[in-house]
């Protein structure tokens, strides 16, 4: 059957609704955005003491659930809902289905904050129902344009709404999450190396080729792929074992390959762009997570180390440079950091480094400090790019195309 005759795909061309709900990435990416530094805003006051906790769950389970399932789940919503359509050359979700997902993002938000009210059945029905809705979503449209290649990628989305139910399902039986949490960080870590093994050395060449010839990346190969297993037979362990030595020994081991797999695509030659450096520095929080997270197993060193330079970094400062990058490219503008997106990199990246030196240190004082830059950067990125997401692209855009 062709697009013509679709009349879902019909409706989608057609669409002529709030620039907001016209692709993934408006909607999502001001939504994470906004509550990255919002979740922030609330939880330092309440782990520092000066505010009282009324959920039904632990502020630390709180904050973990919310920074993963809350702000990473839309971010990574905001990027499939935006890369599909290029993978599978259907037309995006829009409107409002897209309108209805957001819907279910927020409601698992409030239903979170609410739970003491509404019980663990009624809040995690609400909570999961968000993930469980854009996995169905992101199949339907992989498999209706036969993409095949890319059902990885679902498998990941998969593991993450497991965690999500997995996490309430601890919490209502054991009282606190475990094993949950480390399932749900090692399912977005996973997927940043599988997304970011694609578009750091893409992007990378893009620009070598054009401004900077010589060393270019070294394309996907065999090492690639060993160290992606490797990788998620080391988180795996970390999952089941997050004492053992041996989960320790192979996290490390992963770690140095996922070094080297940074080293082979040569980010240091393209330092002239941020928006391309910005990638690469991303990047390397996950090698750093790894031999943090293994160092902790097999030493003294504090275990929130290696979870922090996997979120406060990894997670953190990758999905900004994806969301600054692709907003910039889907609304039409020139693929250039300006004074404040480089003012956010520079936040989040210092906020990052500090919160894992606040896990090494124990000092508060730091922890306070990485908590404000991690606010200001993503209130920045809401009040520079919230103008573009909201707004249609300009006519002299459209013209451009």
């Amino acid at each position: 059957m062709s697009n013509a005759s679709n009349p879902s795909l019909d409706r989608r061309r057609r669409y002529a609704g709030p620039a907001l709900f016209s692709y993934g990435f408006r909607v999502f990416f001001l939504c994470a955005s906004l509550w990255a530094a919002f979740g922030v805003l609330i939880w330092l006051p309440i782990y520092l003491g000066y505010v009282p906790f009324v959920t039904a769950f632990g502020p630390q389970d709180w904050h973990v659930h919310e920074m993963i399932f809350g702000y990473a789940a839309a971010a990574i919503a905001g990027f499939l809902l935006t890369a599909i359509p290029n993978w599978t050359g259907r037309l995006p979700v829009n409107g409002w289905p897209l309108a209805g997902l957001a819907a279910l993002w927020l409601a698992g938000r409030i239903a979170i904050l609410a739970s003491a009210s509404l019980g663990p059945l009624l809040t995690a029905a609400i909570d999961v129902s968000f993930l469980t809705t854009l996995a169905f979503v992101c199949a339907r449209e992989i498999v209706a344009g036969k993409n095949w290649r890319n059902l990885r990628v679902l498998g990941v989305i998969a593991a993450l709404t497991a965690a999500n139910v997995f996490f309430h399902a601890e919490v209502y039986g054991l009282g606190a999450a475990d094993y949950s949490l480390r399932l749900a960080f090692s399912a977005v870590i996973v997927l940043i190396c599988l997304i970011g093994g694609r578009i750091v050395p893409s992007f990378t060449n893009n620009w070598l080729a054009r401004n900077n010839p010589g060393r270019l990346p070294v394309p996907f190969s065999r090492y690639d792929a060993v160290t992606l297993a490797a990788s998620i037979v080391a988180l795996a362990g970390w999952i089941v074992a997050p004492t053992a030595e041996w989960a320790g020994a192979a996290l490390l081991a992963a770690g140095a390959m996922q070094a080297f797999r940074l080293w082979r695509w040569v980010g240091y030659r393209a330092a002239g762009d941020p928006l391309v450096l910005v990638l690469h520095v991303a990047y390397a929080f996950v090698p750093l997570g790894f031999v943090l997270t293994g160092l902790s197993l097999v030493t003294d060193l504090p275990g929130s180390a290696g979870i922090h330079a996997f979120g406060a970094g990894a997670v953190g400062l990758m999905t900004l440079a994806v969301m600054t990058r692709a907003s910039l490219g889907h609304t039409g503008h020139a693929l250039r950091a300006g004074p404040a997106t480089l003012l956010i990199y520079i936040m989040v990246f210092a906020g990052a480094i500090l919160r894992v030196g606040a896990a090494l240190t124990g000092h508060v004082v730091v922890l306070e400090a990485a908590g404000l830059l991690w606010i200001g950067g993503f209130a920045l990125f809401a009040a520079a790019y919230g103008p573009i997401l909201v707004r249609a692209r300009p006519a002299w855009a459209e013209a451009r195309c």
